[in-house]
């Protein structure tokens, strides 16, 4: 039972570290996921990873809640989705609390709109890392359909300005027809 404990101290731990050093919003906290388990802890393979990424952003609500829902509940059943809720919602939830008794003083203060500032420039940096490592790992599948819909997504959102959410529906689609055929096959086979 010892080991339950240990597992579940470990998921709160992980997610709230990562959550209380992550600035930047979703995506930024993707890549710290991967990172942790994945890399160091071992407790999802990158295909599954890739999957949580692409759930979450899909599922309405935070990047990281929705992330920390699958993750935990991977690891330890609904004890370990509300231990890892918890462990992403407590750092935001004290740090908001803590700048609301301040919130004058930040806002006119330059030193901290200065480092702010400079935040940005760290977020733009780890998102572009995210965005790498996702398209290596589509074109690591080798489908085109997964290759040219990563592309067209692209061409989509950044050229012709699609709503990410009509992008994130089609793609949706697409990958249950893609699904549906795949076991069609299967049976046939």
């Amino acid at each position: 039972m010892k080991k339950d404990y240990s597992k579940l101290w470990t998921l709160f731990k992980s997610m709230f570290v990562l959550s209380a050093f992550t600035f930047g919003g979703g995506f930024v906290i993707v890549s710290l996921m991967k990172k942790k388990f994945v890399e160091e802890l071992k407790w999802l393979e990158e295909d599954e990873m890739l999957d949580v990424t692409a759930i979450t952003q899909s599922s309405p609500g935070p990047l990281p809640v929705n992330a920390s829902v699958i993750i935990g509940y991977r690891m330890a059943g609904v004890v370990g989705s509300l231990t890892a809720i918890l462990g992403t919602i407590l750092p935001p939830m004290i740090i908001i609390s803590v700048i609301s008794l301040f919130y004058e003083q930040f806002r006119t203060n330059p030193y901290i709109a200065t480092a702010l500032q400079v935040m940005r420039a760290g977020v733009a940096a780890v998102i572009f890392d995210v965005v790498i490592n996702l398209a290596g790992n589509v074109l690591k599948t080798k489908r085109m359909l997964y290759i040219i819909m990563m592309i067209t997504a692209f061409i989509a959102t950044y050229l012709l300005d699609v709503s990410a959410m009509i992008v994130i529906l089609t793609c949706l689609g697409i990958g249950l027809i893609d699904l549906a055929l795949t076991l069609k096959k299967g049976r046939v086979a």
